[in-house]
């Protein structure tokens, strides 16, 4: 067992006294989420803290979890531990879907993770799940935000215990700082990082085999317990920081200025329908700038006529006629907004284009922000992939949302990009193919078709003559 040990944690010698934190990273069916729900269960049944606690107060040992999917799985295992040993379903005073309460002052409760549940309560053991893959939905960094809301709750109860456990991810966040801090270190915290044989010898090699084969950086991370290399965050703090307005959450219009906007479209069921507004401007010191006026988010479920409808009254109020999106269903998008007086325009970029496009102005500081915290949270949360093939993608982690970023990095990157200037006639016309042909020296050039971009948008080009 010590060879284990000292494999597991990188240290030499044995524990001389109990850890008061500890962090697993372990691979995949290790096992996690039932250790989290015995030790809530040994820590909630076997603990003495009422001398702690003020009367009517109760402890609690709080679980949280990654998802109510994720809760649910918890729930059972603890459940199971409780009713199936007498002495401690006798024990059990009462029990809801989400919470077990004992005859000891203590409550044993299983939450979804946000920095907002778990305010609130006397904690004498927090244990979280999966704490590399929660969602970032409420906060830019949910791990660090929750740890902060949850170590307060702690500070009264001796002995309060704070247990992490999670497969690896990327090479950030607070699963990643306490193994780069802790581990194969002396230290009161103590990092258990093992593979999913090490944890769970009845998992099939040939199972492990076969997803080395298939994708080597993802299995060394979901079987391995290895941080990934090929997966960094694609925009810093910083240059984020630098280009948000503070307590700014929307401009009105102004007159005179031309406003432009651009939609990530949804058919209702699953993901959010967004839309961001923005126009160009030039600031005191001669520097050209996009800037983005409003946002707005319809949350799944919702009608797509519906949000359609509100999203045409928000154009109409900023007087837009014609708007970008995403080339997500383009038939039914065209039809939808062109009921409502909108001309909808498929963008020629990819949404990987868009955030490639996105960063060297934000890096520049050419970009003006709103102060939206979501916003804010999915545009920090965007990731950059490295294939094996060598090539990059960018797009929100497992779990995460990028619609409001999509909409927002839409808008800005038009409105600062060649595609957006006004086309003068001596110069040349867009063509449905997207490309610009040139009228020059004295070679005739037919460039007769449909004006799709700039000031012309909508109306019809010809050339005439020798120029």
């Amino acid at each position: 067992m010590l060879a284990v040990y000292q494999q597991c944690t990188g240290r030499t010698e044995p524990p001389t006294s109990p850890a008061l934190e500890a962090w697993l990273i372990c691979g995949r069916r290790a096992g996690k989420s039932f250790v989290l729900a015995l030790t809530a269960v040994f820590l909630a049944c076997f603990g003495e803290y009422r001398r702690h606690l003020a009367p009517g107060e109760r402890g609690a040992v709080l679980v949280i979890a990654t998802d109510r999917r994720q809760a649910r799985t918890i729930i059972r295992y603890i459940r199971a531990l409780l009713h199936q040993i007498p002495m401690l379903k006798r024990m059990v005073e009462r029990e809801t879907s989400e919470s077990f309460d004992l005859s000891n002052s203590v409550t044993i409760e299983v939450a979804t993770a946000s920095f907002k549940s778990v305010r609130g309560h006397t904690i004498v053991a927090g244990l979280c799940d999966e704490i590399a893959f929660w969602p970032t939905e409420d906060a830019a960094e949910p791990d660090y935000e929750i740890l902060d809301a949850l170590r307060p709750g702690m500070a009264t109860i001796p002995g309060a215990k704070l247990l992490c456990a999670s497969s690896p991810y990327a090479r950030r966040g607070a699963l990643h700082d306490a193994f780069k801090r802790y581990h194969g270190k002396d230290s009161p915290v103590l990092v258990w990082k093992a593979d999913t044989k090490t944890m769970n010898p009845t998992v099939p090699q040939a199972v492990i085999d076969q997803a080395y084969e298939r994708d080597p950086a993802s299995a060394s991370a979901e079987y391995g317990a290895e941080f990934r290399s090929d997966i960094s965050a694609f925009i810093t703090r910083e240059a984020l920081d630098v280009c948000i307005s503070p307590k700014v959450l929307e401009r009105p219009r102004v007159d005179g200025v031309k406003y432009s906007a651009f939609v990530d479209p949804s058919g209702g069921s699953s993901d959010s329908m967004t839309i961001g507004i923005g126009h160009r401007q030039t600031t005191p010191v001669g520097k050209s700038i996009s800037v983005l006026d409003a946002v707005r988010e319809v949350k799944a479920p919702f009608n797509p006529d519906d949000a359609v409808a509100e999203f045409a009254r928000l154009l109409k109020d900023y007087g837009i006629r014609s708007v970008r999106g995403d080339r997500y269903a383009a038939e039914w998008v065209v039809t939808a907004f062109k009921k409502v007086g909108i001309a909808y325009r498929p963008a020629d970029l990819s949404k990987v284009e868009i955030y490639r496009d996105l960063l060297p102005r934000l890096n520049s500081g050419e970009i003006d922000l709103l102060d939206n915290q979501r916003l804010i949270s999915q545009l920090l949360g965007l990731e950059r992939r490295t294939a094996r093939g060598g090539r990059d993608s960018i797009d929100h982690p497992p779990g995460g949302r990028d619609d409001l970023a999509n909409s927002a990095a839409g808008v800005l990157v038009y409105l600062s990009s060649a595609r957006h200037q006004p086309v003068g006639a001596s110069m040349g016309v867009y063509s449905w193919g997207g490309s610009i042909k040139m009228l020059t020296g004295n070679t005739q050039h037919q460039c007769d078709g449909p004006i799709t971009e700039g000031e012309l948008a909508g109306g019809f080009a010809t050339t005439i003559g020798r120029y």
